[in-house]
């Protein structure tokens, strides 16, 4: 049970830093982030509040009590990931990395979070 709880802990912390180096970057490089999400075909205005989400995703996942929004917030990022990734590999920009390893660690947490609630 202990390394269990040792492997959530490692992955979602992992996964908390890649969200909030992405928050960050949709914060503090809004023109950055703003031509990205245009090459995509993505509206810029949606960058704020997709910021706001993914906090309020962390929020969910690393707080025990939301236990069915904790499970929506891992079906957000899932889905997010997911687009993500083939968003930059169409484009062939060679960000598609990020979103493959988030997928991963997003699964390693989503395990281990169900092992160590029984």
């Amino acid at each position: 049970m202990k390394r269990d709880k040792i492997i959530f802990y490692a992955s979602t912390g992992l996964l908390t830093l890649l969200m909030l180096f992405s928050v960050s970057m949709y914060f503090f490089k809004n023109d950055m982030v703003s031509d990205m999400f245009e090459g995509f075909g993505y509206p810029s205005y949606i960058i704020y509040p997709y910021a706001v989400a993914k906090l309020l995703g962390l929020f969910a996942i690393w707080n025990p009590k939301f236990k069915v929004i904790k499970e929506w917030a891992y079906a957000g990022f899932f889905f997010a990931f997911v687009l993500a990734f083939f968003a930059h590999f169409m484009i062939s920009d060679g960000g598609h990395f990020s979103p493959l390893v988030a997928i991963i660690l997003l699964a390693i947490s989503y395990i281990f979070n169900k092992k160590t609630q029984n």
